[in-house]
């Protein structure tokens, strides 16, 4: 079936019929591959004739777009299914069609219980690899082709699946997948950034404002390879990076901080330890030791890092160190290190806007982001 005729179908079938008819359709990062890198039904709104018409009109188009991609393997089938699948996603932002507040803390609770059921995984916490599989799958965000970022969770297909940098993260999606069965209503954006969210504040982070409206895309619209850090580089290639997402030098250095969380895999990466001596606490100790101890370059068989002079059991990457070389990102490092109450308000602000590149604002299920309440505070 051609595109032209998929396009004319889905006129014909939204052409004008009695309103009557119509019903309701219902971790940061924690290690690096030399990179710094689907429960109860949505809530009924009150039914009115505009609510019936974009009800009307998603459940046709979701059955034309089904029927399409499934006589099709096209990749402009499934990039016309996502271009579909989110105006219904603004239709049902524009009308209330969505789970209420109280349900995403539901999902927000189950999260935290996953968080918490790491027994002897890396330092007793899935909560780093949550936030680096959240942090992955939304700095693919290529403001200039408006192409990547948390929208379409394309991490879940090949060949992004299997980068180098996301290796390991098969561990945080299928932690995940219990829980989106659990609640099918959420997408897999929404679920994987969500899941950062609440491992940040979990593990004594700062609040992040978070909102839903991401949608489910296709394997047509993976990312290649490369947007992600390089954690063997310098500053260049940092600003170059994250300059494409749309980032300046001080959110470079902000989101920088999430290093305090985690460890780095030998079996990964290549890279091997963590950066603080409590990788399960979101601090400001990455900066702090950044300046505090002697960093010398590790003597041993992997790729190039440095160790603390006195302890030998810390680690920093290339990446890391440029912080304290460049003459402007030290800047910033260096009033992160003296305040954490500043470094947690930029990197709250820094990983809001992360989690969000590549979302059209008219997906959004509210105008402005939540702040949810942490577990401690839901009692």
């Amino acid at each position: 079936m051609s595109f032209a005729a998929f396009k004319a179908s889905t006129r014909k079938a939204f052409a004008p019929a009695p309103l009557a008819s119509r019903t309701r359709v219902s971790l940061r990062s924690n290690t690096f591959r030399r990179f710094a890198t689907e429960s109860a039904p949505p809530p009924q709104a009150p039914k009115s004739n505009n609510t019936l018409l974009y009800a009307g009109i998603g459940a046709v188009a979701i059955g034309g777009v089904t029927w399409y991609i499934l006589s099709s393997d096209s990749d402009s089938a499934k990039v016309a299914g996502s271009t579909v699948k989110s105006g219904v996603q603004a239709a049902k932002a524009a009308t209330n069609f969505t789970p209420s507040k109280e349900d995403y803390l539901k999902v927000y609770k189950r999260i935290a219980e996953v968080i918490d059921s790491a027994d002897d995984y890396d330092d007793g916490s899935y909560g780093p690899v949550l936030v680096r599989l959240a942090w992955h799958s939304s700095g693919t965000y290529d403001k200039d082709t408006k192409t990547g970022g948390s929208n379409y969770a394309t991490m879940r297909f090949a060949p992004e699946s299997q980068h180098d940098a996301n290796a390991g993260l098969n561990v945080a999606r299928d932690l995940l997948e219990p829980l989106k069965k659990e609640f099918p209503w959420i997408s897999y954006g929404d679920l994987w950034t969500l899941a950062g969210v609440a491992s940040i504040q979990e593990m004594g982070g700062p609040k992040i404002p978070w909102r839903p409206g991401r949608i489910d895309g296709f394997a047509a619209q993976v990312t290649p390879d490369g947007r992600l850090p390089d954690a063997t580089q310098g500053s260049d290639h940092l600003r170059r990076i994250f300059g494409r997402m749309g980032f300046n030098d001080q959110e470079i250095v902000a989101l920088s901080g999430g290093h305090a969380l985690g460890r780095c895999h030998r079996d990964r990466s290549g890279f091997d330890g963590p950066w603080t001596f409590s990788p399960t606490t979101l601090t400001n100790d990455f900066f702090r030791l950044l300046f505090d101890e002697t960093w010398v370059w590790r003597k041993w068989d992997g790729p190039k890092q440095l160790e603390d002079k006195k302890t030998r059991s810390l680690m920093m990457l290339p990446t890391d160190y440029v912080l304290v070389t460049d003459k402007v990102f030290k800047k910033y490092a260096k009033a992160y290190a003296d305040d954490q109450d500043l470094f947690f308000k930029d990197f709250s602000a820094a990983v809001s806007k992360l989690f969000e590149l590549g979302v059209p604002t008219q997906q959004w299920a509210t105008s402005e982001p939540w702040l949810l309440p942490t577990i401690d505070e839901q009692k």
